[in-house]
């Protein structure tokens, strides 16, 4: 008699949604603090260990349910699904933020490039600050794409990690 085996994308989409939610959360908190705009190390470092922490709960998780096994390739997939959903919760999210309840944020989000830009290199004119402006304006689903590709990378280099610590193959017989 075949046992149900418990399904990778069930478990990604799961703790993918919570990990999106605790994204959202942390985002909340940022904008009630007035930090929304700022993108220290710090944040990002927070950003990435709330996704890494649902990443090996899943791939914990998923160990439980599937009697104690685990294979690498079922922990990269888990990772990188997890981070995947998160990332598409996190962007429906943002542009919810960036449209209704802030929406003037990207326009102030510019106007601080600007001044980071004319900071780290006063020897710029008016004109390619603009430019600069400009492009990542015309660009902004690219840089999308690749956060989402940075994202997903970074959720299968967990995977792979915590994979290799908790992996258990079943039995041949």
């Amino acid at each position: 008699m075949e046992e149900n085996q418990p399904k990778v994308g069930t478990f990604s989409r799961n703790y993918g949604a919570l990990a999106g939610a605790a994204g959202i959360v942390f985002s909340l908190m940022l904008y009630f603090a007035d930090m929304h705009h700022q993108r220290s190390a710090g944040i990002q470092a927070v950003q990435f260990g709330i996704l890494a922490v649902f990443v090996v709960l899943a791939i914990i998780q998923f160990k439980k349910t599937n009697s104690g096994y685990l294979s690498i390739v079922e922990a990269l997939k888990m990772g990188a699904g997890v981070a995947a959903v998160s990332f598409v919760i996190g962007t429906i999210y943002f542009l919810i933020f960036s449209n209704i309840i802030e929406p003037n944020f990207m326009e102030e989000a510019y106007e601080l490039g600007k001044q980071q830009m004319i900071e780290q290199n006063p020897n710029l004119t008016s004109e390619q600050v603009d430019q600069g402006i400009e492009m990542q304006k015309k660009f902004f689903w690219v840089i999308m794409a690749v956060f989402m590709i940075i994202s997903v990378v970074f959720g299968f280099v967990v995977g792979l990690i915590t994979g290799l610590i908790a992996k258990k193959d079943k039995p041949a017989y």
